[in-house]
């Protein structure tokens, strides 16, 4: 009868824990905060893309579409010649297809990709689930400020031999 002390002591487990309140929140009636760098949807800062297209390139799903234009800007100093740049005319992302891995936003130089924590974007058709700059520019809206890491998290810069 050694089976008898173990079967009391998973009872015993059951009944302390169905004592306990519970912890599931009543998602559409009762919402939680998420948590700090929480990774919900992609966001867009418009005026740091440069459409370098890198983001679209390293996707794995292709679910990135840039299209943009050439033009003159002026010159950066007095007496320099016009500056050719690139323009944003469309940007979109198909939320059907993307992973959210991350990549795109990691690999963006110009830091125009963000993870927002608006985690609410469900839509009644798949096809509506392109949304395109102006979308993405307001979830940009709710990008929280850096927060610096942790004090001992900061990565120590290696000492070079002479």
């Amino acid at each position: 009868m050694p089976e008898i002390p173990g079967l009391i002591k998973g009872l015993g487990v059951t009944f302390k824990t169905m004592l306990q309140p519970n912890v599931t929140v009543q998602y559409p009636h009762v919402k939680e905060a998420p948590a700090a760098r929480a990774r919900g949807v992609i966001a867009l800062k418009e005026e740091n893309c440069t459409v370098c297209m890198l983001c679209a390139r390293q996707c794995p799903d292709w679910c990135i579409y840039i299209e943009g234009h050439k033009t003159k800007a002026p010159p950066r100093r007095e007496g320099g010649k016009p500056r050719t740049v690139q323009l944003l005319d469309r940007f979109d992302i198909d939320f059907s297809l993307c992973m959210y891995c991350g990549i795109c936003v990691e690999v963006c130089p110009f830091d125009a990709l963000f993870w927002s924590p608006e985690f609410e974007y469900s839509e009644p058709r798949i096809g509506d689930l392109l949304h395109d700059k102006s979308k993405l520019g307001e979830w940009f809206l709710t990008v929280p400020d850096y927060t610096a890491y942790e004090a001992g998290a900061e990565v120590k810069q290696k000492k070079v031999p002479r």
